[in-house]
Order: structure tokens, then sequence, then C-alpha cells
């Protein structure tokens, strides 16, 4: 007989997709100390961790109903993430920071390179780089390869067609939609990239 304590997380997130409400029950039970004392860890309030942690566990049940949730494996990761970003998004919105805008837009590359940088500050934009650096990794590799020598190796579109053997506006449309990509995978991945 297969119990409900002895299922995976990934039978148990399945089974509450499929409508046993019940299993989140113990989704939750086996992985809220963990996630409560990382957040706890972050924010060193009590009252705020509480804040945060609930906001973690409605949008793990939201993603969860909503159907966009994939498995692979690696649910307390997930939720791990989701907590991390809520802690960041909670650090931003309650600190002043100077904004790099490209076009109108931000630009995930603009972090600033600010000499008064607080802790939190460092941490939001360490955060920052490696989530580029994971979807980075996503891209198709035309995608990457342009995006790569555009921001790290300060080339030129027209040197970048040159080296591609493709046209500049080629190189231009790879360009835009690995940003495109970039931004849509950070969605899916609840991953922030501004410093806002």
């Amino acid at each position: 007989m297969n119990t409900i304590d002895s299922r995976t997380d990934y039978e148990l997130v399945m089974a509450y997709q499929n409508g046993e409400q019940q299993v989140f029950k113990t989704l939750l039970e086996r992985h809220q100390q963990k996630v409560y004392n990382y957040i706890i860890s972050l924010v060193k309030d009590k009252a705020l961790a509480d804040d945060i942690f609930q906001d973690t566990f409605i949008k793990v049940i939201n993603t969860l109903r909503s159907g966009t949730y994939h498995d692979e494996g690696k649910f307390i990761q997930w939720v791990m993430r989701i907590a991390h970003n809520l802690v960041i998004d909670y650090i931003r919105k309650n600190q002043k920071f100077r904004m790099v805008y490209s076009n109108d837009e931000y630009n995930v590359f603009d972090v600033m390179n600010h000499p008064d940088l607080t802790k939190e500050d460092e941490m939001i934009k360490d955060q920052i780089y490696k989530n580029i650096r994971f979807l980075i990794k996503q891209l198709p590799k035309e995608q990457r390869r342009v995006l790569v020598m555009r921001h790290y190796a300060d080339m030129s579109f027209k040197e970048i067609a040159e080296k591609t053997g493709v046209s500049i506006n080629t190189a231009l449309g790879r360009m835009r939609y690995a940003l495109i990509n970039m931004r849509r995978l950070a969605e899916e991945n609840s991953m922030s990239l501004s410093m806002k």
C-alpha cells in the first residue's frame, strides 16, 4: 500500500494537480522547516519570515493549480528559489536603487557597479549574475553566441555578423530573440533580473 508519507515529492505534486488536495499538507510538512530556516537566516526577523514563508507557499499553490509547474525532480529547489526571490523582492522594495535604462527598457546586463553597495545590494547583484548565467545556458546556440559576443566580448553587430557569417540583421534578430527568451525563461523560473 502506497501511503501519502511514502510518496515522493513528484508523486505528491502529481496527485495534488490531479485533485488530491490533502496531499499538499504532506508536501508542506516535509519541507516547511528547511524553507522557513532559510528565509529567517536571510531576513533575521520572525514576523517578516512568517510573511515571506506564507507568500512562498501561496505562490507554490497558485503555480501548481495553474498547471504551469514542470517537475524535473527538483521540487524543493524550486520552492527555495521562490523563497529566495521573494526575499530579494522584499529587500529591493525597501531600499533605494539606481536604475539603468536602455532605450526606455531595462537592460538585464546593466547592473550598476556602485561604490556604496550594501550587503543586501551585493546579495541581489550576485543573484542577478547567477540568474543571467543560468538563462544564457538555456538559450539556443546561435542566440547564446551572439549575446556572449555582444555583452562579454563587447563586439559590434557588424563584427558579430562577420565572425558568424550572417547578415547584420540576422545578428540583431538573434540578439533580440535571446533577450526575449531570457525574459520569458526568467518569468517561468520566478527569477528576478533587476535591482528594483
